[in-house]
């Protein structure tokens, strides 16, 4: 014999809070981690069904470790160089140091036979600027070089520089119209385009460097003369030109 089921309203609202429960279960245990523990009664446990730890109020989150600060190498940048001039004169070397550390010197070297030495040094100001300097000692070239000391703050580091180049006085002329394609006593002929001096005891074909203003040429000994007294030097038509050198006057030379 069949009897009715009767449902009365507690037991509809016990099973409509089942079901409920068990709608919200569902989606927790397909995302819960394999091998994760079960209650005895397999339900989820409950740390897995709450959401995860809010920072709590008026607190902060833990930064991450700063980054340590690394030692950068300096760098020197020469910005104005006067490494030529006079016997007698200054050469100046100044510019700006990138990365410098409190304290640092520059410090401006000369090579003398296989070692370089020290000539004079300045403190990296705030901004990074420095400036060094000595006297032109002598006629031609000296090698220099511009080095930040090593510190205990910072490295070191190394930057070539121009030549430190000695130029003396001397009295000239010029010489060259009306003589074009006569033999040069160092061999050759006289042109409009010859490159040149003539001296009366430098070896033909020694190099010199010749200047006048900011004007600079590079020539070589190709003739002799000039044998008028008080005149050191005859320069070629074109050597004048470039020099922008007039009949006679004072020219400087590193010979």
């Amino acid at each position: 014999m069949n009897r009715d089921v009767v449902v009365t309203p507690t037991r509809a609202a016990f099973a409509a809070g089942l079901a409920l429960a068990l709608t919200a279960a569902v989606p927790a245990l397909a995302s819960a981690p394999a091998g994760a523990s079960e209650s005895p009664s397999g339900a989820v446990p409950a740390a897995s069904l709450t959401p995860a730890a809010a920072p709590v109020p008026g607190t902060t989150a833990a930064a991450p470790a700063a980054a340590k600060k690394r030692n950068r190498t300096p760098d020197i940048r020469p910005t104005t160089e006067r490494g030529s001039g006079l016997v007698g004169r200054t050469a100046v070397y100044g510019g700006r140091v990138r990365n410098h550390t409190a304290g640092q010197r520059v410090r401006l070297e000369v090579r003398r036979g296989s070692a370089w030495r020290a000539i004079d040094r300045d403190v990296v100001a705030k901004n990074g600027r420095f400036r060094v300097s000595t006297e032109i000692a002598k006629i031609g070239d000296r090698s220099a070089r511009l080095r930040i000391v090593s510190n205990s703050r910072g490295k070191g580091d190394i930057e070539r520089v121009e030549r430190i180049h000695g130029f003396r006085s001397a009295y000239a002329s010029y010489y060259g119209p009306g003589l074009y394609g006569g033999a040069l006593a160092c061999g050759g002929t006289l042109s409009p385009g010859t490159i040149g001096v003539a001296h009366k005891t430098l070896p033909c074909g020694t190099k010199l460097t010749l200047r006048k203003g900011n004007r600079q040429v590079q020539a070589r000994v190709v003739d002799r003369g000039p044998y008028i007294a008080g005149r050191e030097f005859d320069l070629t038509a074109a050597t004048k030109y470039r020099l922008g050198f007039g009949s006679t006057g004072t020219v400087q030379v590193d010979r």
